[in-house]
C-alpha cells in the first residue's frame, strides 16, 4: 500500500504546479485575481516567431488585447490537462479582445507540434520557441509557465505548473474589465 501513495504524492505535487502565491495590494478585482498591481507591471519582451504556417506572429500585434502567454510542450502531462481549457477560453474571450499564444518549447519543433495541435484543434496561434526567447522571459524554468499581458503589453502575472482553471478565469475577466 506504502509503494502506491509515495508515487501518489509525487503525482499530486507535480499537478499542484509550483507556482508562488504572492499578496500584493491591488485594486477589487486585481485582488480575487492576484494580479501584479498596475504601476508595478513591466513591459512584456516583444517577439516575432513563424506559426505553424510560417505565418510571422508578433506580440506586438496584439497590443490593446488581453494576451495568455502559454509556454509548454506536447510531453508536459500539466500542459494537457491546460490546452482544454486555453481552447475554451480562446472561443469564450476572443470576441472580448482577449487571445492565447501558445509558445511550444519542444525541441523537436513543428515535426511532433503540427500534429499535436491539428488532432487536439487548438484554436489560437502556436509558435515555437527558441533559447532568445526563453531568455527574454527570464528563462522558462518548469512547464507550463503561463504570462498574462494586459491591454497596454504589460506582464501582468505570471504562473509556473498547473494553475486551477478559475484562477486563470478570475485574472481573464480582471484584465478584460
Amino acid at each position: 500500500m506504502k509503494f502506491l501513495l509515495i508515487p501518489a504524492v509525487a503525482l499530486g505535487v507535480a499537478l499542484a504546479g509550483c507556482a508562488p502565491h504572492v499578496e500584493r495590494s491591488a485594486s477589487a478585482a486585481e485582488t480575487q485575481s492576484n494580479l501584479i498591481p498596475k504601476a508595478k507591471r513591466k513591459a512584456a519582451p516583444d517577439f516575432t516567431l513563424k506559426d505553424a504556417d510560417g505565418k510571422p506572429v508578433s506580440l506586438a500585434d496584439y497590443k490593446g488585447k488581453v494576451v495568455l502567454l502559454d509556454f509548454w510542450a506536447t510531453w508536459c502531462g500539466p500542459c494537457k490537462i491546460e490546452i482544454p481549457w486555453l481552447i475554451e477560453f480562446q472561443r469564450n474571450y476572443k470576441d472580448r479582445g482577449f487571445t492565447v499564444i501558445g509558445v511550444s518549447m519542444d525541441e523537436e519543433g513543428w515535426e511532433v507540434v503540427k500534429p499535436y495541435i491539428t488532432r487536439k484543434m487548438v484554436n489560437y496561434p502556436v509558435v515555437i520557441g527558441d533559447e532568445k526567447l526563453d531568455q527574454l522571459y527570464g528563462g522558462i524554468e518548469s512547464l507550463p509557465t503561463a504570462v498574462f499581458i494586459d491591454k497596454e503589453g504589460r506582464i501582468a502575472n505570471v504562473h509556473v505548473g498547473l494553475t486551477p482553471k478559475a484562477e486563470f478565469i478570475s485574472e481573464i475577466e480582471a484584465l478584460l474589465e
